[in-house]
């Protein structure tokens, strides 16, 4: 049987349908209910959902053998797992942001506001940029308007929220989308049947 994490939300519930588009269907998990587990014996599928920060956590323990979850979230957990396939959904980007028209001075530390400390350090490291770290979990957008912080390192889809709060993207630094990703020894032992996932999913063009 193939354990599946799914991210819950719209990713997962897409995510789903190409399993299912592939005879992994599972009946139960379409069902108005409030479960996380569905088994299907018939099609040796038992998908699970989670929340997506943690869907890597999963397939990295084992307790899922594959899982969709997005590049972000791989490159800010340093997840040791292996990445199948770029399924192409939920397009984004990861940038840096900060009040329009008014880019920080080059000459003095830079303080970068972010759910993501990880990436913002390996990118400014990248720069030779010295930073100031402030971690923060809500939204982060109203940092540089507090005067919190200079800039700001987030997750932009259309960009609207920025520039609704007086905001614009300076920068940006890698394209982001959800991934195919399998547990390394869920990967030797069932090799066959994540091979021919992965594979059906390219066939389909997704």
């Amino acid at each position: 049987m193939i354990h599946i994490a799914l991210p819950k939300g719209r990713l997962g519930e897409k995510a789903y349908q190409i399993f299912k588009s592939l005879g992994y269907g599972c009946p139960e998990i379409e069902q108005d209910n409030r479960k996380l587990i569905f088994v299907n014996r018939e099609n040796d599928v038992c998908y699970f959902w989670a929340k997506p920060s943690d869907v890597s956590v999963y397939v990295e323990r084992g307790a899922a053998d594959i899982g969709i979850v997005g590049k972000d979230i791989l490159l800010e957990h340093g997840s040791d797992v292996y990445e199948l396939l770029d399924l192409g959904m939920g397009k984004c980007r990861m940038a840096v942001a900060g009040i329009r028209g008014k880019r920080p001075p080059a000459d003095r530390t830079l303080r970068v506001a972010t759910k993501f400390p990880n990436i913002a350090r390996r990118y400014y490291a990248s720069q030779s940029r010295e930073i100031e770290i402030i971690k923060l979990n809500g939204s982060i957008e109203i940092a540089p308007l507090l005067g919190l912080s200079d800039v700001i390192v987030d997750i932009v889809e259309t960009g609207t929220t920025l520039l609704e709060n007086n905001l614009e993207p300076y920068e940006t630094i890698l394209p982001i989308s959800a991934r195919l990703i399998a547990n390394k020894a869920s990967y030797k032992f069932h090799y066959d049947e994540i091979r021919r996932i992965s594979e059906k999913i390219q066939e389909k063009g997704i």
